[in-house]
Parts: C-alpha cells; sequence; structure tokens
C-alpha cells in the first residue's frame, strides 16, 4: 500500500481507518491495523477525524513530532515482525513485550529502527539489519523502553 501512495493518499488511509472503526464498519487487514495504530495515541485522534486536516497537517518546528511518521514507524515494525526480518527480532520483541507491553516494545524498536534508517541515509548505504538488532539488544539490556 505504501510504495506508490501520495502523502496526501496515506493521509486519507489514516483518517478512512479512523472513521471506519468510530463508526463501527468492517475493515480491511491493514486499516485494523492502522486502526489500532490510532487506538494506541489518543492524542493523534483529533487529527485524524478530519481527513482534510490530516492531510493539510504540517510539523510546527523541528522538534515537533510527526504524527504520520510515528504511526508509520509503528507499521513498519509491525512489518517487520510479522516477517521476523531481520531475523531474531519477533523475539526479542517477545520480551520486550513481557517488560513495557506491546505498545512500548514497539517504541524500543521504532527508535532503533529511527536511527538506523537516519544512519544509511547519512552514508548512503543500505540499512545495517545487524546494526539495528544490536541497537534493540542494547535497549533491552539497558531496561528501558526506547
Amino acid at each position: 500500500m505504501f510504495g506508490s501512495h501520495t502523502r496526501d493518499e496515506l493521509r486519507q488511509a489514516y483518517a478512512d481507518a479512523w472513521s471506519k472503526r468510530s463508526a463501527g464498519r468492517p475493515l480491511t487487514g491493514l486499516e485494523a491495523q492502522l486502526a489500532d495504530i490510532i487506538e494506541s495515541h489518543p492524542e493523534y485522534q483529533a487529527l485524524v477525524q478530519s481527513a482534510a486536516a490530516a492531510r493539510t497537517f504540517e510539523p510546527s518546528g523541528p522538534s515537533t513530532v510527526n504524527p504520520f511518521l510515528h504511526m508509520g514507524l509503528h507499521m513498519a515494525v509491525r512489518e517487520q515482525l510479522s516477517v521476523d526480518r531481520p531475523p531474531g527480532l519477533r523475539s526479542l520483541h517477545r520480551r520486550l513485550e513481557a517488560r513495557y507491553g506491546r505498545h512500548g516494545a514497539d517504541h524500543v524498536l521504532m527508535e532503533a529502527l529511527q536511527e538506523t534508517l537516519a544512519e544509511a541515509q547519512g552514508t548512503g548505504a543500505a540499512p545495517d539489519e545487524t546494526r539495528y538488532v544490536d541497537r534493540v539488544r542494547a535497549r533491552a539490556a539497558e531496561g528501558k523502553p526506547g
């Protein structure tokens, strides 16, 4: 879904999923995942209640969290876990989930994923899966969520 869609189309998908969830209408598998993520983030629900607001949202500065980037990282982590890629990630997530719950465990992975993607962007190389898993392991050893 995400590969060939515009920013507006992706944001519309979040708004549509939330609208359907709120109205109790049936959801596709992808819509259910999007709605679950929105449900776990009450601070984003008002934004996605309006498709127009979702499409026109702009972060107000470099320190402003982009809710769509944040929710997209949740989706990326869910996809990685569904296929256990990189290998062993699912097992690490289960251990973190026992400690922090699913949402907290997802955030540990998301923080490590963001660092890994930023590093790859800076070097122009492909993301290093080994460094990504090592970052997750280090955070798990620190005993605090991301």
